[in-house]
């Protein structure tokens, strides 16, 4: 519970401090809305309010005969809803407020007529609790026209209600007709669609079709299988006559007719014949011989005469050898086996094909009955609705002309408006406390939205659980100018310096504690050289190196203070020295350090920047600028670099790498989240070893969490008070 108390009162201590950090424009909302307010309220003249009441009521006429008892029924579409509403909102519409200006001519001051606007934002209409009665008043600086306004106003709305009603039921009939019809195509076509739909997909009983179709697709399956199991036996039976005959499909048929033509056998033994005369003859004579000549010439024109009858009984172009022409009595039965068995295969093959493709017809047929069902329902449901919403209509006609002339209107007058004799108060006091609360309420929402919109960092709480690093130092903000220097004036005021600028107390005693906490970082290894940094501009880096270093000065160290922004250089302006020679004409030995670095205080030694270089990042990333902080370190007992902000640049990352770490500087008020989070990005990614952070020109009087407590007279405006700060380190 105790925890739980502590937690609430942090938080309401924050949220009155936001409202401290943006008194100004909360002030100013709450000022501006309490003066109008007071305007208002003064300003308001007496006015009177009139009332009239009207009494609500069902017409129950129609229930005499029963017909027609919807029309004049005063009944709400949701269960918590009151018909009364809607009858209040009946009394404010355009027709009946339209009629009643007219009818009074109503005009305001400048003698322009009404507008519903001018008459609907005088006008109350309320529902007492309980009861069917609406009370309708009026208010206006004219009692007799407030009066006469309400009374005319429930004249009106009486008047519109009977007729209304009346005509309900006029209206209900000619719908009615208007509608029948139609209502009565609608069943036509819907009668027709189904028809046709039936007509044009042939449909006389879809279940009854999708059993045959069913069935039908289970015999074609069973009897593709068969002829499938046939086509396999009858293709092995065919192979293997083809591998005995030693002749494919055609060949066979080719072979066959040729041995059975008889001009081709005669011509074909006339040639063996004459070829075997000439081989006795060439035993027994010579090759000049007239017989040899003349049988070789015969078995050429024999063999001219038996291919002419080949070309002429073959169809195909297929070459025949005169070794096929004739063939034996085995190979012919062969043939003709298996040209046989061929035609049974080529038919299994046409039965196969014909029979898939009544099976895929069917098959079609039978995935497309159930699109042809749904559609057939669908359009069963309309012609079923078109049937039953003509012959509601007949019956509802039928209805309505009996009760025609039997509505009455659902309200009457049962206390008219009187003229009022007693305004009602202009609640004046009201108007202003109300005002004065509005004011408060706005006033404390601007601050918190002004403080929502600045996305800067504002207190040392939010720096520390951004930035995630050790807290070395808390210096508070001191409300007294710093002095000016006689040097060429910068773009921004010239950082103050302990003891000469600003007080030691209690400034001088934070950076004191700074200085110590950097020498309990680290225990194995004392800190001999820092880089000064901070993300952005005008966070006061180089207010904080030079104060440091005169803190760690008047402790008896001797310390060097090196202004290694070369882009921006301050602290030739800051202890009033010349920049004529400096960092960068050290770094490319143009001067000596002896001769650049100027004491400026006992045991501090400031070394100025020098030229601005072209490049600053290759001066300081160079292995002269290495040797240097060797020789700084080795001569020196502490050294400090104020470098440039890390925004933009990489001077304090490659500086680091040189010195023990880096010291970042902390401004809340200056720095946003967004270059926040990028600076800590960038330190991270680059490996950066960050000593920890000092959060610079804290204003104690706003912090929900203060680090450092100090009296009052310390942080005043002109305070140079030197008592003893309390001191205390939160947990």
């Amino acid at each position: 519970m105790e925890s739980k108390s502590n937690l609430e009162e942090v938080d309401f201590q924050k949220y009155l401090l936001i409202v401290q950090r943006r008194w100004m424009p909360a002030v100013g909302f709450f000022g501006v809305v309490v003066t109008l307010a007071f305007l208002y309220a003064f300003s308001l003249k007496p006015s009177y309010k009139a009332e009239g009441s009207l009494l609500i009521k069902t017409n129950r006429t129609s229930s005499l005969t029963g017909l027609g008892e919807a029309i004049g029924r005063l009944d709400s579409l949701t269960t918590t809803n009151n018909p009364l509403e809607t009858q209040a909102k009946i009394v404010t519409s355009v027709p009946v407020i339209q009629e009643t200006i007219r009818t009074l001519n109503l005009k305001d001051s400048k003698g322009e007529p009404f507008t519903i606007q001018d008459l609907t934002k005088k006008l109350k209409i309320e529902n007492a609790k309980g009861t069917e009665i609406l009370q309708i008043s009026y208010t206006d600086k004219d009692p007799v026209l407030a009066a006469t306004v309400v009374n005319q106003l429930m004249k009106v709305y009486t008047k519109n209600n009977i007729e209304a009603n009346r005509a309900e039921a006029v209206s209900a009939r000619k719908f009615i007709l208007e509608e029948i019809p139609g209502t009565e195509t609608a069943v036509r076509d819907a009668e027709s669609t189904l028809r046709q739909f039936k007509e044009e997909h042939k449909i006389i009983t879809l279940e009854a079709e999708s059993e045959v179709a069913v069935q039908t697709i289970s015999n074609l399956e069973q009897q593709i299988y068969q002829a499938q199991a046939q086509l396999v036996y009858v293709t092995a039976q065919s192979q293997k006559l083809q591998n005995q005959a030693n002749i494919d499909s055609q060949q066979s048929v080719n072979f066959a007719s040729l041995s059975q033509i008889p001009g081709i056998q005669q011509v074909l033994a006339q040639l063996q014949e004459a070829q075997n005369q000439l081989t006795v003859e060439q035993t027994r004579l010579q090759a000049e011989h007239p017989t040899i000549i003349n049988l070789q010439e015969k078995i050429v024109a024999l063999k001219s005469l038996l291919e002419g009858r080949i070309e002429q009984a073959v169809v195909s172009n297929e070459q025949v050898s005169m070794g096929n022409v004739q063939i034996g009595e085995l190979r012919q039965n062969l043939i003709e086996d298996f040209a046989r068995t061929e035609a049974q295969r080529v038919g299994l093959v046409e039965q196969i094909t014909t029979l898939s493709n009544e099976w895929s017809a069917y098959k079609q047929r039978a995935n497309v009955l159930p699109r042809l069902e749904q559609v057939q329902r669908q359009l069963e449901r309309k012609r079923k609705a078109a049937q039953t919403t003509y012959e509601a209509l007949l019956t509802k006609l039928q209805e309505v002309q009996v009760a025609e002339n039997q509505n009455i209107g659902n309200a009457r007058v049962i206390s008219p408006a009187l003229v009022p004799d007693q305004s009602i108060g202009s609640g004046k006091l009201l108007i202003i406390v109300g005002g004065g609360v509005f004011g408060v309420m706005l006033g404390i929402i601007a601050a918190f939205t002004l403080d929502l919109i600045d996305r800067s960092i504002k207190t040392v709480k939010e720096a520390r659980e951004l930035f995630q690093y050790t807290l070395l130092g808390v210096i508070p903000s001191v409300n007294k100018n710093g002095r000016k220097s006689s040097y060429p004036p910068i773009d921004k005021q010239i950082p103050r310096v302990i003891g000469r600028d600003i007080p030691h107390f209690p400034v001088g005693d934070a950076y004191q504690m700074l200085q110590a906490n950097l020498n309990f970082l680290s225990s194995d290894k004392k800190l001999k050289a820092i880089v000064v940094t901070s993300s952005v501009a005008k966070e006061g880096k180089s207010e904080v190196a030079a104060n440091l270093a005169v803190t760690m000065a008047q402790l008896g160290r001797r310390v060097l203070l090196v202004d290694a922004d070369m882009r921006h250089p301050v602290q030739h302006h800051i202890w009033e020295i010349t920049n004529a020679v400096g960092l960068s004409n050290v770094i490319v030995d143009r001067v000596t350090l002896d001769a650049a670095v100027q004491e400026v205080m006992f045991n501090l030694y400031v070394l100025p920047s020098g030229v601005v270089p072209p490049n600053p990042v290759a001066l300081l990333d160079s292995k002269r600028m290495a040797a240097l902080v060797a020789s700084f370190t080795k001569d020196y007992d502490f050294v400090i670099f104020d470098t440039p902000t890390l925004a933009g640049t990489a001077d304090a990352a490659v500086l680091s790498k040189l010195a023990d770490g880096i010291l970042l500087v902390v401004r809340p008020g200056v720095i946003n989240y967004a270059s926040a989070n990028a600076a800590q990005e960038f330190l991270k990614q680059s490996g950066q070893q960050v000593l920890g952070m000092v959060i610079n020109g804290v204003n104690i009087k706003l912090e929900p969490d203060s680090y450092f407590y100090y009296s009052r007279e310390s942080v005043e405006p002109g305070s140079v008070s030197a008592k003893s700060p309390a001191i205390s380190r939160q947990k």
